[in-house]
């Protein structure tokens, strides 16, 4: 029975690498489109290996550029853009749907936002919101945001939030529907056991994530088998100033990315808010190559001290990160001290 176990085991840990390898092997040459590109899962749509991070966007100041950032990223080649209906209180989707309304630049984007709500009233009217502030009929990708509570998947269902997404991507509305979260990856193996085969799932994907509550080990592989297209996010770690965790561990942002973008993921959501940022994420794509398996080890080696206590991940353990209309939904208070 053990040597039964063992083989069964190596057998589904080799079918996991060559999925995984199949997901990297997809990755476009830059000279198509300027900008490296992979499919995203059952939607068969190719997308940009880097995502503009729609938080970001609405964290620039000035609205021109943002809209310069917006437009030149376009230009580059980067077709996938992030959003979500609760950032910066619908900022980001407002100054997103203005820059992509300029010159039919809608068309040239995957276009990617969250609802907020897990019940059907709520969700219809987020999307009707998102709708106006995004100056479009469609999103490409819905993706329900934050499943960071654990009866966050139970509510989706039961609370008629799901039936809400079918019945907008019936209509049109919506083209594919997914998830994200930041918190556990066991509520992420929720919401891929229940019964809907989803289009894509976002997660943190960092050089740290190996050693604590990691979603690479535990639900990448899972995605990989039921072909659900990974959004990598957090490629920084986040959770502390992104210049106090490369100080401390000798680590340099673009070895960071490409160790994300070296998992089977197919886009990592970077977060932009200068053209310099821009140009350094843009090349660091035009020229990414994927670590070796002994240079992806050698990377997580170096972090196992700072990445194992979850210190740098505080998005996992504490409600720090938690969305504030999330907070509200589930009772908690907004502004509380984490824990």
């Amino acid at each position: 029975m053990e040597d039964s176990t063992r083989r069964d085991f190596m057998r589904n840990a080799s079918a996991v690498t060559l999925l995984a390898q199949q997901v990297i092997a997809q990755t476009s040459s830059a000279s198509a489109t300027g900008m490296p590109t992979r499919v995203l899962g059952r939607t068969g749509q190719r997308v940009s290996i880097v995502a503009l991070g729609g938080w970001h966007i609405g964290a620039v100041k000035d609205d021109a550029e943002a809209t310069r950032i917006m437009h030149a990223a376009i230009d580059e080649g980067v077709n996938f853009f992030d959003n979500a209906w609760d950032y910066h209180d619908g900022r980001s989707e407002e100054l997103m749907g203005t820059a992509l309304a300029m010159d039919n630049r809608r068309s040239k984007v995957f276009l990617m936002t969250k609802n907020c709500e897990r019940d059907y009233e709520g969700s219809k009217r987020n999307l009707e919101e998102s709708l106006r502030r995004l100056k479009t009929d469609h999103i490409d990708l819905w993706q329900f945001h934050e499943m960071v509570y654990d009866n966050d998947p139970d509510w989706v269902f039961d609370k008629g939030g799901l039936k809400a997404a079918l019945e907008a991507r019936k209509e049109g509305k919506v083209r594919f529907i997914g998830f994200t979260g930041h918190k556990d990856p066991r509520i992420h193996l929720k919401m891929l056991s229940k019964p809907h085969d989803w289009d894509s799932a976002q997660m943190p994907v960092n050089v740290m994530d190996t050693h604590y509550r990691s979603f690479i080990n535990e639900v990448i592989p899972v995605c990989l088998k039921k072909n659900v297209g990974v959004i990598g996010m957090k490629g920084l770690g986040g959770g502390h100033p992104q210049g106090r965790f490369l100080a401390q561990v000798g680590m340099t942002s673009d070895e960071c990315y490409r160790y994300s973008l070296s998992q089977p993921v197919t886009a990592q959501v970077m977060g932009i808010t200068s053209m310099e940022q821009l140009k350094q994420d843009v090349a660091l794509a035009r020229a990414f190559k994927p670590l070796s398996p002994k240079e992806s080890q050698t990377l997580v080696s170096r972090v196992k001290d700072v990445g194992g206590d979850g210190r740098h991940e505080l998005f996992k353990s504490t409600k720090t990160f938690d969305g504030p209309h999330h907070r509200k939904q589930h009772g908690f208070e907004v502004g509380a001290a984490a824990d």
